[in-house]
Formats: structure tokens, C-alpha cells, sequence
């Protein structure tokens, strides 16, 4: 890799590893420490493939890679309920929104890994759907209907009355 190679692949690295981090937080449900090595792992590939994807989107191929890995990772665990999340890394103690935040991360949890995956890009995110279907490898309807399921899964579990089964 040239001098210049090295250069742009650590400016990447500086503007945009936070955000592969609160992703890999958010899509994969596991604890910060297993996200950081998510995104290491990513970042590996996006360094062997820079030269290649340097100009084309970098990050978008870095999403692509950790969403991926998360996915097969929650297929190879088979038991996603147990799986808990970290608070993303940009929440402050004492904002008034954090009991919300941690009933939505909670909700997000207990849905399938790839629906879990088009809800964080979408609106998390705030990723449009062809951008989310281009990172998933899928169509953009199928971002919709996933997004749509996903959205009321969540509705329905927060609306239950307390002591309902599940």
C-alpha cells in the first residue's frame, strides 16, 4: 500500500470508527468489548481491500462487513434473547431520553438478527433504504417489509400490558 494509501485509510479510520463501533453495538445486541472486536475484524478487511475500495465507499463496504459478521454470529449463538446490549458509546448519564433509549435497545434485542440489522441502519442509522438494502445484500422492499414487521413488533411488545405473557 502507498504512503498515501496509509494516509487516507487513517483519516477513515479517525472520522468514521465511532460510528462502525455504535453500529456494531446496535446491530450484533452483544457486549461493547464483543463489538470492538467486530469492528476490528472489519477493519482488517477494509485495510486489505483499501487500495481497491479507497474511492468507491469505504464505509458503506466497512457496514456492510460488520453487519455480515453479526449476523453470522447470532446465527452460530441460536439463543439472541440472552444476548445483552452495551449502551452505544455516544449516551449520556442523566439524559432524559435514556429510559426510552434502553426500553427501544432492550425491544431491538429480542427481534431477529437481520430485522435488527435493517432497524439500526434505517433509523439509527438514518440510513435511506436503498443504502440499507445496498449494506444488507438485499432488495429495498425487503428493507420496507422487514422495517415495517420490525417497527411493529416493538409497537406491540411496548403497548402489552405489564404481566402479559410473551
Amino acid at each position: 500500500m502507498t504512503e498515501e494509501d496509509e494516509t487516507a485509510f487513517d483519516e477513515f479510520l479517525a472520522a468514521r470508527s465511532t460510528a462502525l463501533l455504535r453500529t456494531a453495538i446496535l446491530v450484533c445486541g452483544a457486549t461493547r468489548h464483543d463489538a470492538e472486536d467486530l469492528v476490528q475484524n472489519a477493519l482488517e478487511k477494509v485495510y486489505r481491500h483499501w487500495p481497491r475500495i479507497r474511492n468507491d465507499n469505504p464505509e458503506a463496504y466497512a457496514r456492510k462487513v460488520v453487519v455480515n459478521a453479526a449476523i453470522s454470529a447470532a446465527r452460530r449463538r441460536k439463543i439472541i434473547n440472552e444476548i445483552t446490549f452495551a449502551r452505544p458509546p455516544e449516551t449520556e448519564a442523566g439524559s432524559p431520553d435514556l429510559d426510552l433509549r434502553d426500553t427501544l435497545i432492550n425491544e431491538l434485542r429480542r427481534l431477529p438478527a437481520r430485522m435488527r440489522a435493517v432497524l439500526v441502519l434505517r433509523y439509527w442509522e438514518d440510513m435511506s433504504e436503498a443504502a440499507t438494502a445496498t449494506v444488507l445484500g438485499c432488495s429495498a422492499g425487503t428493507v420496507k417489509s422487514q422495517a415495517a414487521r420490525g417497527l411493529a413488533r416493538i409497537r406491540d411488545n411496548m403497548t402489552e400490558p405489564e404481566g402479559a405473557m410473551r
